[in-house]
Parts: structure tokens; sequence; C-alpha cells
């Protein structure tokens, strides 16, 4: 298990860390410039050698540092996950981060499903293209800005849409928007409809 010594010593030895308090797991706040000779450490000398998940959060159009990345570690040694978060800095419009897919590469799938959601671009990615949504899609979905319902896009390919007769609608929103609990642990926590007296079937309220 992660104690209190093993905490102390991780930001002794690397000063740019920033504890994150957090209820769960360990968080740490590591800088972009830091956070491929710190991964690295965590993989060699720390156990933390399995990458579990990297994802990203968009803070707001109103946040000074809108876009930041977020990844998951786990340890067989500790038996315990870590945390890392860490800023892609001011820039709102075309984020970057370091891509983590030669250390850890299990990363290269998930860096590219955020990209494609969030729109962040991992340099030095060895194939940084959208995995979800078709190459010439015009939006990142898990923007802030992005209706919970989706836009109405033309799908890609004409010959598909002929012979599928597939149309683009916008989503059913049942109850909607999702949230999680910010309480208790991550893993008990699956996002529930916030208002839950309307269905497709029974109309929402006034």
């Amino acid at each position: 298990m992660i104690d209190e010594d093993f905490i102390k010593v991780l930001l002794g030895k690397h000063t740019f860390l920033e504890f994150n308090h957090q209820t769960d797991y360990l968080t740490l706040d590591c800088p972009a410039e830091n956070i491929i000779d710190f991964t690295k450490s965590l993989r060699d000398q720390e156990t933390f050698d399995l990458l579990v998940d990297l994802t990203a959060i968009d803070h707001g159009t109103d946040a000074e540092e809108r876009f930041s990345v977020v990844l998951h570690l786990y340890s067989r040694i500790h038996r315990n996950y870590l945390r890392v978060h860490s800023s892609c800095g001011v820039e709102c419009e075309s984020p970057q981060f370091p891509s983590l897919s030669h250390i850890f590469p299990a990363a290269n799938w998930h860096e590219r499903e955020t990209y494609d959601m969030f729109g962040i671009v991992f340099t030095d990615h060895p194939n940084m293209k959208r995995i979800l949504m078709w190459d010439e899609y015009p939006y990142f979905p898990l923007r802030k800005e992005f209706p919970l319902a989706g836009i109405e896009t033309d799908l890609p390919a004409a010959d598909v849409v002929e012979v599928t007769q597939a149309e683009v609608e916008p989503a059913p929103m049942m109850g909607g928007p999702f949230v999680a609990s910010d309480e208790g642990f991550m893993s008990e926590s699956e996002p529930r409809a916030k208002d839950q007296s309307w269905t497709e079937k029974k109309e929402k309220p006034v």
C-alpha cells in the first residue's frame, strides 16, 4: 500500500511535483515539461509499470489553463493506483502534450481517443489520427461547448449513405446530463441521470 513515507520520498525526489488532495487515490500534479522523465521514473524505479488509463479534462472556456491530461498507473508491488494530473498550458484551441506511447505502449490508443474527443495533439505520437470519428469530422465531442445531444453532421461518404440510408440525428437525452458523485471511490460511482423524472416515453416536465 502507498503510505505517507513513500509520498514524502517521492515529493522530495521530484521537487516539481505538487500533492493534489483527493479522497480516493494518491494524485500528483506534474508539469508537462517533466512528464516524460517522471513517468519513466515511476515505471523503472517505483514499480508503477502498468498504465490503466489516460484521458483529459476540459476545465471550461473561462479557465486560465483549459485542458489537462490525467493518467492512472498501477503498481503490483504497492497494490494501488497513482493518478498524475498535468496541464496542457494556456493554449485553448490547439492544445499539445508529450506522447507517453514510447514509455507505455498502451498509451497509443488512449492518446488517439483523447485527441479524437478533446482535440489534444500528443507530440511525437507514431500515428496521431482519430480513432472513433472519421478524419474530416470537424468537432471534438467531449469539449465543454459541444452540446450533449450532439451536432447534426453529414456522413463522410455519399456511397455509405446510399447503401445504409443512415442519417445523423441528435442523441436522446433521457434525463441527462449524466453525472457521477464526487464522493467515495471512483470505481463505485457510476454516472446517473441528473433528472430522472422523464424518459423518452414520458415528456420532460416544464
